[in-house]
């Protein structure tokens, strides 16, 4: 591969089957010039990112950034992808590296931040909550620092964030109406979910893009579901009148009209994660 441009010491971008790249490696760019052959012995990381955009933001965050939370940050994704087995945005390798080196950075300087969505984070996000955890285990490793559980919330809601293709704000803000509706069900029927179960699982999973959907005002699209609309209402009234309660909060806390459809299916996930917990 050869060199195309200097970021930083450790840091250049190359040139490898007419794409370009981004290479990490202590020392590489030492005593480099343009057109140069890299020495594949001083290679610790290739980024090869597709989103143009990322990858410019990624080599504008590179050149002042130490080489070792670059390569942190790449184990914990790496990490990620193994444990989530799904498809994470480029876009988690500039967010996660910025906020790790702020995060220790604070930490130093005896500033930590509390993180009030921590709660809700490890109540609706548990796979991303305990690469969250293991990812304070492998920087306490690499750095010395132990830095507080609330950096795995915030490590978390970077993966979701990465995993969902959205912004922070619009995360924070679907947790938020992810946890409202979960007390409507939990006061509406007098219980606790258990957490650990399958169909607790599956019902977060449903309000997850329920919330995305409300977040960025689009709506669930379907054909016709009338007649089973109509079934649903008489067969389950009460996870029925659960879920009308939640479509009115909605509408008035948010301006969102739920359709037919997103009734039906709350109602369905209501019934099945109810009649567990019983």
């Amino acid at each position: 591969m050869n060199l195309k441009k200097v970021l930083n010491n450790n840091a250049v971008i190359a040139m490898k089957d007419d794409q370009e790249v981004i290479i990490i490696g202590r020392g590489i760019a030492y005593g480099r010039s343009i057109g140069d052959v890299l020495d594949d012995r001083l290679i610790d990381k290739i980024f090869t990112l597709e989103d143009k955009d990322v990858m410019n933001k990624f080599k504008s965050l590179i050149v002042d950034m130490p080489i070792e939370y670059m390569k942190i940050t790449e184990e914990i994704i790496a990490y990620a992808k193994v444990k989530l087995g799904k498809k994470i945005n480029d876009s988690i390798y500039i967010h996660l590296t910025d906020h790790i080196h702020f995060a220790i950075e604070r930490y130093n300087m005896g500033l930590p931040i509390n993180n009030g969505l921590l709660w809700e984070t490890k109540q609706l996000y548990k796979e991303e909550y305990e690469i969250g955890l293991e990812a304070l285990n492998m920087i306490c490793e690499q750095f010395g620092v132990l830095l507080p559980e609330d950096e795995a919330g915030f490590f978390a809601l970077h993966i979701v964030n990465a995993e969902l293709n959205e912004e922070m704000p619009v995360v924070r803000k679907m947790t938020k109406v992810m946890q409202e509706i979960l007390t409507i069900v939990r006061y509406h029927f007098r219980i606790e979910f258990d957490e650990d179960s399958l169909l607790f699982y599956r019902f977060i999973t449903h309000l997850k893009f329920f919330a995305q959907r409300l977040v960025k005002g689009n709506h669930y699209n379907s054909s016709s579901v009338k007649n089973l609309y109509d079934v649903v209402k008489e067969q389950f009234p009460e996870e029925f009148k659960c879920a009308q309660k939640i479509k009115k909060f909605i509408e008035s806390s948010y301006t969102y009209p739920l359709m037919d459809e997103e009734i039906l299916y709350l109602t369905i996930h209501i019934q099945r994660v109810v009649k567990e917990n019983k």
